[in-house]
């Protein structure tokens, strides 16, 4: 634990990845961490990944649906994993996160593993705020490969400008989501970007509405990336009933997962929900 590097600092941003970020629903920046500083923690994440892994029954890539096909979800791991909680509650990430947003202060909503297999399939187009019942536009996630990558290993697209659409509809991961989401993306104009081949230590920021996914694993090498999802301090949970009708499944399972001590109309302040306030 003492070896693991310090990502502690602050790292600054410029206004022109702000205000892409604000434009476009996502932004690439890179270098977040060097070779050296992310090494350790690849070490920790993997380790914490099989470790789970070995928990759960997988069923042969070629037996799963589109969504298991997608990728390998190992979600929240921090609270299990000291090394990796090192990594997650990072305040060099949650300042990116917090100036992106515009705010002082984030709390962590959950981290997810998230590995393509070689030749793993796509990953359907789709909201990650369809799944979050957080009353609040200021969510992003980080998506951080934790080796080099190519496009070809399933590097995210996104359709520029969703991120200030809101909530589409109950459309979860899926068949049905990549093509109704495809024929809107084409129906509006949205142009799709891929932000192309990166190293270990760049990183992908998008916010919860931002429309992406991804092209399937066309390699025989693991995709592994690691996400971290934050969201402005003092946002509440959705009040229920919800007059913009946007309580889903997805969002009341992930309220029961993640947010367990917290009810609709609260302060999403829960145990699991840390604060960070990456400028003090």
């Amino acid at each position: 634990m003492t070896s693991l590097p310090n990502l502690n600092s602050p790292t600054p941003i410029s206004t022109d990845d702000v205000d892409y970020y604000n434009e476009n629903g996502h932004v690439r920046i890179n270098n977040i961490c060097t070779a050296s500083e992310l090494t350790p923690y690849r070490q920790a994440i993997n380790t914490a990944v099989s470790d789970r892994k070995a928990k759960i029954q997988l069923l042969p890539i070629e037996e799963r649906d589109t969504y298991g096909k997608a990728f390998l979800q190992i979600m929240n791991l921090w609270p299990d994993y000291e090394s990796v909680a090192r990594f997650v509650l990072a305040k060099r990430f949650a300042s990116i996160a917090a100036k992106l947003l515009g705010v002082d202060k984030v709390r962590v909503y959950h981290d997810q593993a998230l590995y393509k297999e070689p030749y793993g399939g796509l990953t359907p187009w789709h909201q990650d705020q369809h799944y979050w019942p957080l009353d609040t536009n200021k969510c992003v996630t980080m998506w951080m490969p934790l080796i080099d990558v190519t496009k070809q290993m399933g590097t995210l697209n996104f359709a520029s400008g969703t991120g200030n659409v809101g909530y589409l509809g109950d459309m979860p991961i899926s068949d049905e989501s990549e093509k109704l989401l495809s024929d809107m993306c084409k129906e509006r104009g949205f142009s799709i970007v891929n932000h192309g081949d990166m190293n270990a230590g760049d990183a992908t920021f998008h916010s919860g509405w931002c429309l992406h996914g991804a092209p399937q694993n066309s390699s025989n090498i693991m995709r592994e990336a690691m996400t971290i999802i934050w969201f402005a301090d003092e946002t509440r949970v959705i009040e229920d009933p919800d007059p913009q009708n946007r309580w889903n499944k997805g969002k009341r399972d992930d309220l029961q997962r993640w947010l367990p001590d917290r009810k609709p109309g609260e302060l999403a302040d829960g145990k699991l929900s840390p604060l960070i306030s990456p400028f003090e």
